[in-house]
């Protein structure tokens, strides 16, 4: 049996010469296919298609504004990136971007539905119908008579599914609900289409609605026996236990109960 014998040290240094200098060579190779695919003008990005409905932006618009923020071209393109780019443009909610074969990128974008105004009317927020604030020119808005909507950070999907209660509530007396905040300690105030501003308490949804329904059941019968239309209303207060208080224009009515008539006049 013959034993090999170790191979000398300088067929050694040879063999790891050779290994290195491969390695090397192949890292050369990968490097240059790299650049000549980031360079080729043949895989450049040479259209962006945009779909979705748009109403507030235009496809020409879009691409002339976001093609100078996509870097690389179709292989090396960051799509989240570019999904990005196209999410900063206002009035944009979402937007899905996609490479296709060969050159193109796909853009879907959704745009925001403006339902309210949100905060002060000197701020350009709005309340998209998912309940979500977006900054946008409000003077885009094509919808009359939106609500405005006001809360605390955070608070715009509650403060719009209290609207979407309460509205149909003051339906029935040919009033709106034109302004309804959250205010900082959980209570709900509406200011009506009328300007009367109604306090109306806090509590879950249900209870809220519930003494908002007692109130516009009575509000006619109250208002009548004084002379009065509902649209008189000045301001009312739902917070009083057993009833509410009102302030009619020439007449201050205090109701006891929800479902009496009066209990006290006192005119102005």
């Amino acid at each position: 049996m013959t034993n090999s014998l170790p191979a000398p040290l300088d067929v050694k240094l040879m063999n790891l010469t050779a290994s290195v200098l491969f390695v090397g060579c192949a890292m050369a190779v990968l490097a240059a296919g790299a650049w000549w695919v980031l360079r080729y003008p043949g895989f450049a990005i040479a259209r962006i298609v945009v779909q979705g409905e748009l109403v507030h932006n235009n496809a020409v618009t879009l691409r002339a504004n976001v093609a100078p923020h996509l870097a690389g071209n179709f292989f090396t393109v960051d799509l989240r990136a570019a999904r990005n780019a196209f999410e900063q443009v206002p009035w944009v909610r979402r937007a899905d971007v996609r490479r296709e074969y060969p050159g193109s990128l796909r853009v879907e974008l959704q745009e925001h539905d403006a339902v309210a105004y949100w905060g002060p009317e000197s701020g350009s927020a709005l309340v998209n119908r998912q309940g979500e604030v977006f900054e946008a020119n409000v003077g885009d808005v094509e919808q009359d008579g939106l609500p405005r909507l006001l809360g605390p950070v955070g608070s715009s999907p509650e403060v719009l599914l209290m609207h979407g209660l309460l509205q149909p509530v003051f339906k029935p007396l040919g009033l709106e609900v034109e302004t309804l905040e959250l205010t900082g300690r959980g209570g709900w105030r509406a200011t009506l289409d009328s300007d009367a501003v109604v306090e109306l308490g806090g509590g879950t949804p249900q209870e809220v609605v519930q003494r908002t329904q007692r109130f516009t059941r009575t509000l006619t019968q109250v208002a009548a026996q004084y002379g009065r239309r509902v649209d008189a209303l000045e301001s009312a207060d739902l917070r009083h236990a057993g009833g509410y208080a009102l302030r009619m224009r020439g007449v201050s009515t205090v109701v006891p109960d929800a479902t009496a008539a009066a209990g006290a006049v006192r005119r102005r």
